[in-house]
C-alpha cells in the first residue's frame, strides 16, 4: 500500500500539463490498492472479527457508568446538578442511576426512564 501510494505520488508530480502519460501507471496502482484493501479486510473479518462475542454484562456495567447519560437529566435538574452527579459518579464508580437516585428527589423508575441509553441514541428530549 504505502509503495503504491508512493508510486502515484511520484507519477502524478512526474506528467507533464494536461498530458499525463503516467496515468496507466497511476490507474494500475490504484486498482491494485483498493484490491489489496478489500482482500485484507475480507481476511480481518474472517480471521479475527467474526470471532469476537460481546459480554453483555461488561457492556451494560461499562455504559451504566457512562458520564454521558447525565446530560438527559440537564432539563430535568440542571446543568449544575447534573455535573455533580457525573463527578462523583465518576471518582466513585459508581452508576449515574444511583448517584442520581441518591442526590436528586426523582424516584429510580423516573430515572430509568430519562437514562435509558436505548431512547437516548434516537434523540430528542426524554418525556
Amino acid at each position: 500500500m504505502i509503495g503504491n501510494d508512493t508510486t502515484i505520488t511520484i507519477a502524478g508530480q512526474s506528467g507533464n500539463f494536461q498530458l499525463n502519460v503516467m496515468l496507466p501507471v497511476i490507474a494500475h496502482n490504484i486498482l491494485e490498492s483498493i484490491e489489496l484493501l478489500a482482500n485484507s479486510a475480507t481476511a480481518l473479518s474472517e480471521k479475527a472479527i467474526k470471532t469476537f462475542s460481546v459480554r453483555d454484562d461488561n457492556l451494560q456495567q461499562a455504559l451504566a457508568k457512562n458520564p454521558i447519560l447525565v446530560t438527559a437529566l440537564n432539563p430535568v435538574i440542571g446543568y449544575l446538578k447534573a455535573a455533580e452527579i457525573a463527578k462523583k459518579a465518576y471518582k466513585e464508580g459508581r452508576a449515574i442511576i444511583d448517584v442520581a437516585e441518591e442526590n436528586t428527589d426523582l424516584d429510580r423508575a423516573t430515572l430509568e426512564r430519562l437514562l435509558d441509553p436505548a431512547k437516548l441514541t434516537q434523540g430528542g428530549l426524554a418525556e
